[in-house]
Parts: structure tokens; sequence; C-alpha cells
């Protein structure tokens, strides 16, 4: 091999030896859009697909159905079939996905300290849930609708 073709082969060598193998498999699940969104209003309480959809009211049904299944192959989400009528499916976050709570409000306080300053606080009160998002001036925890 040529010096050249060394020193790219160990800057690739060095470039992955830092990636934790557990964290990339979080990203890989909850860096995909709206999957954490999901995990965090599932925290908040069980829901039905319907209430899922209001609460997310920009994801698609075929987006939200995606996930979810996402989530419950990933053993973070309980999928209960309620006989009807009206069948209904509802949604609950197992041990593991309740395990993430914790880590979901550390990333928003992160988010209000560092992310917030940019946003406009009118953008915050659209949609259904007009108002019961917390001002980024209070120090709460913010809440999912």
């Amino acid at each position: 091999m040529q010096r050249g073709e060394q020193t790219r082969a160990e800057q690739r060598e060095q470039a992955c030896t830092g990636v934790d193998i557990a964290l990339t498999r979080v990203f890989e699940l909850l860096g995909k859009r709206w999957t954490g969104l999901i995990v965090a209003v599932l925290t908040q309480r069980a829901a039905y697909y319907a209430d899922l959809r209001r609460s997310l009211p920009k994801i698609s049904e075929r987006m939200l159905s995606d996930r979810l299944s996402e989530l419950t192959d990933a053993g973070l989400v309980v999928r209960e079939v309620e006989e009807g009528p009206p069948l209904r499916v509802a949604y609950r976050l197992t041990e593991a996905g309740l395990g993430l709570g914790p880590a979901l409000h550390e990333l928003g306080l992160w988010a209000e300290t560092y992310l917030l300053d940019g946003i406009d606080e009118a953008s915050l009160l659209e949609g259904p849930c007009a108002g019961a998002h917390t001002s980024p001036s209070r120090p709460q925890r913010p809440e999912i609708c």
C-alpha cells in the first residue's frame, strides 16, 4: 500500500472506534422522525390509536402505524386490541419503554435551555393543544398533549 492509502485506512479505523454500540441502537430507533414524540405521549398515559393521532396532528396514519410497529418490535410498546364494537387498539409502554421517561425529561430540559431561543412563542400555541405547552420562561417539565 502507498502511504496515502494507509493514512486514510487509519483515519477510518480511528473514526469508528469511538462509537458506542448501545447508543447507536438508541439513535437508530429514537432518532427516527416522530418516534421520540410517540414515546413521550405514552409516558403520560396509555393511548388509543386515535388519541395518538390527535396528540400528534402532523403525523400521517401510515407513519404512526409504522413507528408503533417498530416500537412494539423493539419491546418498548405493547399493542392491546379491545374487542368491540367498536374495535379499539390501545398502546402502552412496557417497563423498558417507561425507563425512557427520565431521559426524555432531561432532553426536554436541555432543549428548553439550548434550543428554544430561536422559536417563536406563538408557534408553541398552535394546533389542538393550544395553551397546553409550558412557556420557555418557566422551568417546568414540558407537557405533550
